[in-house]
């Protein structure tokens, strides 16, 4: 049976199925829900477009949340008043201006992409995946 692509990273050619995906936001989605995302719930998703934007959204939806996603190249002042806007408490980011600009708002719970699940990179056989995977190894050593 033909696996299923759902995306290609046009930066590193990386394709990701749609059994990578489920497998990927059913985990992300339990660790939502783990911290306390609920029906309604407002979640801003500040990612480069990309597989984590991806997967981060479908789990937002799937806990039942609201998927609020803020442009990964905002400035620190437009991303501040866009997160006060949603009122939202959770945010799932690694972009150092979308975290400065958290501060001082009602976003009491920042998760990023590494704390959405526990699911080793896909696909397997690859060195990178994602840019969080990338920064992830560099900072490991490999």
């Amino acid at each position: 049976m033909e696996e299923r692509i759902v995306m290609v990273d046009l930066g590193t050619g990386l394709a990701l199925t749609e059994e990578q995906l489920d497998e990927r936001s059913a985990m992300a989605t339990v660790q939502l829900r783990r911290r306390g995302v609920r029906a309604g719930d407002a979640v801003l998703i500040c990612l480069p477009v990309g597989a984590d934007l991806m997967i981060a959204t479908d789990a937002v939806i799937a806990a039942g949340g609201v998927a609020c996603p803020l442009p990964a190249d905002l400035d620190v002042d437009t991303l501040r008043s866009r997160i006060r806007a949603t009122g939202a408490r959770v945010m799932i980011s690694e972009v150092p201006r979308a975290l400065e600009a958290a501060d001082e708002t009602r976003v009491r719970i920042v998760m990023g992409v590494a704390d959405l699940g526990a699911l080793p990179p896909y696909p397997i056989r690859r060195d990178f995946c994602t840019q969080s995977d990338r920064i992830e190894r560099r900072s490991s050593g490999d």
